[in-house]
């Protein structure tokens, strides 16, 4: 078993961390940053890893002596030895994630259901606490989202808007071909239908843009 000791985490070489998911400061000890590097303990922590294909959250891995007695750790704590982790279980099952420790090569094992989290090294083999109750689901339910209500949708809104657009600039095509052709008193008002016209053609364009940038911003929140 090779370890290496360096007085803090800072001070660890980087040709010789090899594992690619951790870092020396998650390693260290949470008071002085002092640091014991074990290599076995270390690449089974990687091969763990690799097995669950997912990030693992260390509460706790060395420990100084001094820290060790604070935190009310047993005498001869694995921790010391930089040998075990306290893993936590917030974003795992604990189940499946204890069966990929122990393929992993890890030999002892704590629950903390408590505190939500699981302690693992590879001392002797042993166990102690209570066991996680079983969850009805691997993974947290998804929260509902609220949803607007269709009337209410932006892009129902929108498209009714150049709906009505649309509707209204052809309305004006029809005006304006009757008055030129069967009214010649009312001649002058012509050439204000075209403005009435490009106004309705705007108003169609705008709409588009507003159904356009509502589902756009939906995607966006995560909304669809």
């Amino acid at each position: 078993m090779t370890i290496h000791d360096f007085a803090h985490w800072r001070d660890v070489p980087a040709g010789l961390w090899r594992w690619p998911n951790f870092s020396p400061e998650e390693i260290a000890c949470r008071s002085d940053g002092t640091i014991r590097v074990n290599e076995a303990a270390l690449d089974r922590l990687q091969a763990l890893r690799d097995r669950l294909a997912r990030p693992i959250i260390v509460h706790s891995a060395y420990r100084s002596p001094d820290y060790n007695r604070k935190v009310g750790g047993a005498p001869r704590s694995q921790h010391l030895l930089g040998a075990a982790f306290d893993i936590s279980m917030a974003n795992h099952d604990p189940h499946a994630f204890e069966a990929a420790a122990r393929e992993a090569g890890f030999t002892g094992f704590g629950y903390y259901p408590p505190q939500n989290f699981m302690h693992i090294d590879i001392g002797p083999v042993r166990k102690w606490g209570e066991r996680f109750p079983e969850r009805s689901s691997r993974f947290a339910e998804e929260p509902p989202r609220p949803r607007e209500s269709l009337a209410d949708s932006r892009t129902m809104k929108g498209g009714g808007v150049a709906g009505v657009a649309t509707t209204g600039a052809a309305g004006v095509d029809l005006l304006q071909q009757t008055l030129a052709d069967t009214q010649s008193a009312v001649q002058p008002l012509v050439p204000w239908l075209d403005t009435l016209r490009w106004a309705f053609l705007a108003c169609a364009l705008g709409g588009i843009a507003l159904m356009i940038y509502a589902r756009w911003d939906d995607w966006r929140k995560g909304r669809r």
